[in-house]
């Protein structure tokens, strides 16, 4: 039986990250095979690039160099960990997948989200999220949850790149609603990880892989 994929998205500082983290912990309790992982990374060749987008100092980077970067990473991410595992039967949680590169080089980028996820489909050979949380909060919000810390080189982009990027989760998320479930993040951290729980035990549920 194949695996499940299980993908959180959203803007920096909306706690993905740790819901993330969280889930991983829960979905442990049933004592299903659980593999967690990051994009960029997730390998040591990811792992590599990651360094490398995530760098201040990549500051000029084009923005096709940024995207054929992260869609290296996710091919590489894909074929050697994440197809094993769902292979295997795991659930795979992911922080961060493909509809990351659409919100921030799609729309963030303004790349346009046609030729993101055309291809996000040869990066990903196919495969897409069974469920993803999208974790929705203000920009404004997210960006004094990292305040005092060492931004990064997407963290230190202009607002209204930000913004963009929320634009574009909103319309992923209300397209493919079917998949994407909306989380509202401007929320104490246990409320947001406990509507989680029940999106994802419903989903459970509805896959048969877990019992009322």
């Amino acid at each position: 039986m194949r695996g499940l994929l299980i993908t959180f998205e959203g803007v920096e500082g909306s706690g993905k990250t740790t819901q993330a983290l969280r889930l991983v912990e829960y979905l442990k309790g049933y004592e299903f095979p659980v593999v967690f992982s990051r994009e960029p990374g997730g390998t040591q060749i990811g792992e590599r690039i990651r360094e490398i987008l995530l760098d201040p100092e990549s500051k000029g980077m084009h923005r096709l160099t940024e995207l054929f970067l992260y869609l290296a990473s996710r091919n590489q991410h894909t074929r050697e960990k994440i197809l094993p595992a769902l292979k295997s039967g795991s659930i795979v949680v992911l922080d961060r997948y493909a509809d990351s590169s659409v919100a921030y080089q799609g729309y963030g980028r303004e790349l346009g989200e046609k030729l993101v996820s055309r291809l996000n489909k040869l990066a990903t050979a196919g495969l897409r999220p069974d469920l993803t949380i999208v974790i929705d909060l203000p920009v404004a919000v997210g960006q004094q949850r990292k305040a005092g810390g060492s931004p990064d080189r997407l963290e230190q982009e202009l607002i209204e790149f930000h913004e963009r990027v929320r634009t574009g989760y909103l319309k992923l998320a209300r397209r493919a609603a079917g998949r994407c479930k909306l989380v509202n993040g401007d929320q104490p951290e246990d409320q947001v990880a406990l509507r989680i729980r029940e999106l994802v035990e419903d989903f459970l549920i509805r896959k048969g892989v877990i019992k009322k």
